[in-house]
């Protein structure tokens, strides 16, 4: 037998890179592992050790090897992470994917797919397949739709970071589809977007982040007859910049849950106007940017929406405060609470001598007594203070503000209160004479 040449030495093979991943000497018999028998007339094949989850990302795989060795090795095998390897024929993926028979997950990410199609006659092997992961491959949407053609069972389509900026549309929809994730595109109109609703009809979890889109567009009618099961929607990091395109999020009809952080429309409001207007819009929604909706929450986003826009001519109104002033009526707008430091005047009496003094509520007892220190030139450690009610004087005694870091305005102090200053006295006894 000729030996191998060098180049023939150097290709990495899925077969090889298996074999020396789970060889015993470097994957040792553990918990969650297969133990496999030997084939007839294959004496070699107990010596690998194969967990149903197959992860050989990173390895430089560029062929398949000999099939009857992977169908040997991975007839339980559920999960395949095939990522960042070097993988650019759909010939070898497909010789490893049929010998695979229970395969569910399929990661292929990160390998060279650009410019290279899957032949329809091909494609049935990925009939079991019901997870696929095809991010940063460059793979073509013809590749896209006959895979979904012949995988009657896929569930979950991850297309992220494939440069996209148009959708080719499939004559055959994908009724098994309930998640597409396809972020870090360049997808900017919703004439592409929309395109997603025809051919996946089933569509629950639609992920659009870091995409440019610029607009939801379409009538109330066209998006509830393109997107009839569609329960979340990711929209962080995209264009939109209209009030219009977060109420046309309602007319998904059975949308739970909406993110959109990072998008135009909401940088010049506050954290809490935006959190408010957005629930405002979207009743239906129990999940806002990641965060439960609590009981009551949405009631007081609503009232705030109404007071938002109440005074905003006619013909600014959106669309979503006639229903919300139908449901609440006109509602009389905030008291406005002054929140700036509160100070009141007491008369300070020390010995015969009386001074009017404005205090800072804020301000603490121990700051009060600096302030005293300062305007009557008295000794800060050398006193004590009493504060005296003047409408309760008769009824209750002085109260001494002992605690230094206690802020005057829990004594209730008022305007004509009393502040007494007293010499503290050194007790005669000491602890011994008790």
């Amino acid at each position: 037998m000729d030996s191998l040449s060098s180049d023939e030495e150097e290709v990495r093979t899925f077969v090889k890179v298996m074999s020396e991943k789970y060889n015993p000497e470097n994957f040792p018999y553990g918990q969650g592992v297969v133990v496999l028998c030997s084939p007839p007339g294959s004496p070699n094949k107990d010596r690998l050790f194969l967990p149903s989850i197959l992860v050989l990302n990173h390895c430089g795989i560029s062929k398949a090897g000999d099939r009857t060795d992977i169908a040997a090795f991975c007839a339980h095998v559920v999960e395949l992470d095939l990522s960042h390897n070097e993988l650019n024929d759909w010939v070898e993926i497909c010789t490893i994917v049929s010998n695979v028979p229970h395969l569910d997950f399929l990661n292929l990410s990160k390998n060279p797919l650009s410019g290279v199609e899957l032949e329809p006659s091909m494609a049935d092997v990925f009939s079991r397949v019901r997870h696929l992961v095809l991010i940063n491959t460059h793979v073509s949407w013809n590749t896209v739709h006959t895979l979904t053609k012949h995988a009657p069972e896929l569930e979950e389509l991850f297309l992220c970071l494939n440069g996209y900026d148009t959708v080719s549309e499939s004559q055959t929809s994908c009724p098994s589809l309930r998640l597409l994730q396809i972020t870090d595109n360049h997808l900017r109109e919703w004439a592409e977007v929309r395109k997603f609703g025809m051919m996946y009809p089933s569509l629950s979890t639609l992920v659009l982040a870091n995409n440019n889109l610029d607009s939801v567009g379409d009538t109330q009618e066209t998006l509830q007859c393109l997107f009839p099961n569609l329960r979340s929607i990711n929209l962080n990091n995209s264009g939109l910049s209209k009030w219009e395109d977060i109420e046309r999020l309602s007319f998904f009809p059975k949308l739970e849950e909406v993110k959109v952080k990072g998008i135009p429309l909401l940088e010049p409001y506050t954290a809490h106007e935006r959190h408010s207007l957005l629930l405002a819009q979207l009743p239906s929604v129990v999940v806002l940017n990641g965060g439960a909706v609590f009981n009551g929450e949405r009631e007081d986003a609503e009232r705030f929406f109404i007071r938002y826009y109440q005074d905003c001519p006619e013909q600014e109104l959106p669309q979503r405060y006639h229903a919300l002033v139908s449901k609440y009526g006109q509602l009389a707008p905030l008291a406005e609470v002054d929140l700036s430091p509160r100070s009141t005047t007491v008369d300070v009496r020390w010995g015969e001598r009386v001074e009017a003094v404005s205090l800072r509520l804020e301000q603490t007892v121990g700051d009060l007594r600096k302030q005293l220190k300062a305007l009557l030139q008295l000794p800060t450690n050398g006193i004590r203070l009493f504060y005296i009610n003047r409408e309760m004087c008769s009824v209750v005694g002085p109260e001494e503000l002992k605690c230094g870091s206690r802020a005057l305005h829990s004594y209730r102090i008022r305007d004509g209160d009393e502040i007494l200053v007293v010499p503290k006295v050194k007790s005669r006894c000491s602890s011994s004479d008790l």
